[in-house]
């Protein structure tokens, strides 16, 4: 924590010197520790305060107070800061190489820099033709170099212009790429529009703007703004709406402002069409729509009189199912043909279950019935890995819904698949099906032809999905589909203390931890610090010493939240410079706080639809070229490159939270259990990373603190509607019992 003492200047004083060195940046709020060499002096000295998106090398004019803090010592707290064009060779060397320029690393920056010296950057301003002047540049080269550097200044404008009302280097740049000429007008006129426009660009950064550009408190603007924005954070925790009293208590604080001066806004955004009513609810509008198109949609496919599959219909199931067990390995329990019969006579059906329960069995026994009928199958899952595990277990190709769907950005709309242009399949069977949030459901019936079936496969015990929603509990809860619950494990499941630990969490029961070798360890350690350490050691030592795996491409920590010593922030920092240290040889490029290196495991955290990468999924750094400041990723085996400004959607993922872990497996799972977790230790969370490991799973942590988590049922409840909406218009409850 910043304290600083007594002695701190009463004065703001300017320091003005070189960027060398970010020791600490916090990417959500800005703030940064860094190392300034003052104008005039040779030794480094330590600022601290909001300094989002500075980059090395560059001069900056900071205005602030001295302070001694009692830890760190002296340092200087920047209130504001501008940032000024180099005067000297180096300065200017380092800011040209800093990714300022596309085309221009640190070896083609000393290059120019030996050729022009100090007029570099007038020669960039007045002849930019004379680029290809300097060694290894061609006139191509300089085409680009020199529009760059055009876009820069009016870059420079903003930046100006931003930076006077307290924003960021970085943002400025971001600004830019979205309105171009525009920038400064949008800025100046609707600063809120930031907020609904662009990545990373909250309600409070948008505030801080539009307040220092004058805009009153209780301007209509800033009213429906904060309350949009409100709403997209409940949206963001999973609900698909919120009632008034809801969105009046999430937006009061953000804009401390009185009821009676905001409750009249939310009308007029209804009446914009900005909100949707729906009785008491107010839904952003494209999470009412999915809502409501997708009991549409079910309903449509369950009530549509064709079936592609109605030869299954027909035939004698007690015929069936006894010839399959005298004909086939595998001898399938009474539950298990239920689940088999469903799947084939009713359009729409979910199978859920936890692991060892059979769900692989069922779905490859539904597929060998089907294609003994020569009848089509597709299949897919919300992720690449459990695609990917998906197309292991049943021998099939298997692909992620959106590859499914066949996403092209470019078009009018994100897929090609559509009632339109429906997929082309008898049966289509998703896995992983909690991991799926309402929109992209939405967008997956729109997709179902009239008469195909569809199979829900997941495990409603674990995690809802990141997206809003709870869309296979809405299913199973509206007693309007047939589902099939299995809860039996099987023989060759129990040799597994994996599985069979599962199944105790999810029942509220202490896992076990035998004393002889396993697959199920527990490491006693209450301290958070050293339940840290735990966790460095045991990926980098201890476990690949035993049992041979490799610490980059078979061990994944898992961990309830980010912050603190056991989560994923630090942990992160610990096991990058554990795991893959920097090294001479090594290409590394740092973005904010984070330093990216070749071989550096990597999680995208954002939709790019056009890069086709997706929230959550992970991959390792294949290669960085320094020069382009470009970035490389091994995506599921497909090479996807990060420019600058994309680093901002990718983090490191030697340690990622439990929840980005759904819908992967890895070999081993270690997962540090503390109290300083105490908010998030719940069962479903604490059974979902069980459910990640394959081969090894490694607790780090008290028995206090699993017990808590094991005995606490509470499921936070996701405002959803889904359910109610299937029950309006459905048949009659599915009837429970056998069918054949």
């Amino acid at each position: 924590m910043r304290s600083p003492n007594s002695d701190k200047s009463l004065f703001t004083q300017d320091l003005e010197g070189v960027l060398e060195r970010i020791t600490f940046q916090n990417a959500e709020n800005g703030y940064t520790v860094a190392k300034i060499l003052p104008k005039g002096k040779i030794q480094q000295v330590t600022v601290v305060g909001a300094l989002a998106g500075v980059q090395v090398g560059e001069m900056l004019l900071l205005h602030g107070t001295w302070s001694n803090h009692h830890q760190y010592g002296r340092q200087f707290e920047v209130n504001s800061y501008q940032v000024q064009l180099p005067a000297s060779l180096e300065g200017i060397r380092r800011y040209l190489g800093s990714g300022l320029i596309k085309g221009v690393g640190p070896v083609t920056a000393k290059k120019i820099v030996e050729t022009f010296g100090l007029k570099t950057l007038t020669i960039l301003d007045e002849h930019p033709d004379r680029i290809q002047e300097v060694p290894g540049i061609g006139r191509s080269k300089t085409e680009i170099i020199a529009q760059a550097w055009q876009e820069q200044q009016f870059v420079k404008e903003v930046m100006l212009f931003l930076q006077s009302h307290g924003v960021s280097a970085s943002l400025a740049i971001k600004i830019f790429k979205q309105y171009g000429q525009q920038a400064i007008e949008v800025v100046r006129t609707t600063p809120y529009q930031l907020a609904r426009d662009i990545f990373g660009v909250g309600f409070k950064t948008a505030d801080q703007i539009a307040r220092k550009l004058g805009l009153a408190a209780d301007s209509p603007d800033r009213i429906q703004t904060g309350l949009l924005y409100a709403l997209g954070n409940l949206s963001n925790e999973g609900h698909c709406f919120a009632t008034r009293e809801q969105l009046i208590n999430e937006t009061l604080p953000l804009l401390d402002l009185t009821e009676e001066i905001c409750a009249p806004q939310i009308e007029q955004l209804v009446a914009q069409e900005a909100l949707i009513k729906d009785e008491d609810a107010y839904y952003l509008p494209p999470f009412y729509y999915a809502e409501s198109g997708v009991a549409k949609k079910l309903n449509r496919v369950i009530n549509d009189p064709r079936d592609r599959l109605g030869v299954f219909r027909t035939i004698n199931w007690q015929l069936a199912m006894a010839a399959m067990d005298q004909a086939g390995s595998i001898q399938l329990t009474d539950q298990q043909k239920l689940a088999v019969q469903s799947a084939l006579t009713q359009k729409v059906s979910v199978l859920t279950g936890g692991p060892g329960t059979g769900k692989s069995t069922i779905t490859g026994t539904i597929i060998r019935l089907l294609q003994e009928r020569h009848c089509s199958v597709l299949l897919a899952a919300p992720t690449g890995r459990a695609a990917k595990r998906l197309s292991e277990t049943t021998g099939l190709t298997a692909r992620t819904i959106h590859r499914l769907l066949e996403f092209k950005p470019a078009e009018e709309t994100i897929f090609i698949r559509d009632r339109q242009n429906p997929l082309d399949a008898d049966m289509i069977i998703i896995d992983e099906t909690s991991m799926v949030d309402i929109l992209l459901m939405n967008h997956l019936l729109n997709a179902i032809e009239s008469g195909s079936h569809v199979l829900f496969v997941g495990d409603k015990d674990q995690l809802p999905s990141v997206g809003p929603g709870n869309v296979l509990r809405d299913l199973i809860a509206s007693d309007k589909i047939p589902v099939v619950i299995l809860d039996t494990i099987f023989r060759q499941s129990e040799d597994s203390y994996i599985i069979v630990n599962a199944h105790r969490i999810n029942n509220g029961q202490m896992p076990e931890f035998p004393k002889e070798a396993t697959d199920f360890y527990l490491f006693p350690e209450s301290d958070p610090q050293k339940a840290a350490d735990w966790v460095v050691d045991l990926v980098k030592e201890r476990i690949p010493q035993k049992f041979g795996f490799n610490p980059l491409q078979d061990i994944q920590v898992l961990t309830p939240m980010h912050r603190g010593a056991a989560g994923v922030i630090e942990l992160n920092q610990r096991l990058q410079e554990a795991l893959n240290p920097p090294d001479a040889p090594k290409a590394e490029v740092r973005h904010g706080s984070r330093v990216f290196r070749a071989g550096d495991r990597v999680m995208q955290i954002r939709n790019d639809y056009e890069r086709q990468i997706f929230n959550g999924d992970l991959g390792i750094i294949e290669r960085i070229d320094s020069e382009e400041h470009l970035v490389t990723v091994n995506f599921e085996d497909r090479l996807v490159p990060c420019e600058t400004l994309q680093l901002e959607e990718l983090v490191h993922a030697y340690a990622i939270s439990i929840h980005k872990s759904q819908g992967s497996e890895f070999p081993v799972v270690v997962m540090p259990l503390v109290m300083q977790h105490y908010m998030m230790l719940q069962r479903n969370l604490v059974y979902t990373g069980v459910t990640r490991a394959r081969k090894l799973v490694v607790l780090v942590g008290d028995k206090r603190s699993i017990g808590m988590a094991v005995r606490n049922n509470r499921i936070a409840q996701r405002n959803t509607r889904l359910k109610e909406r299937l029950q309006k218009d459905t048949p009659e409850p599915y009837p429970d019992g056998r069918l054949f």
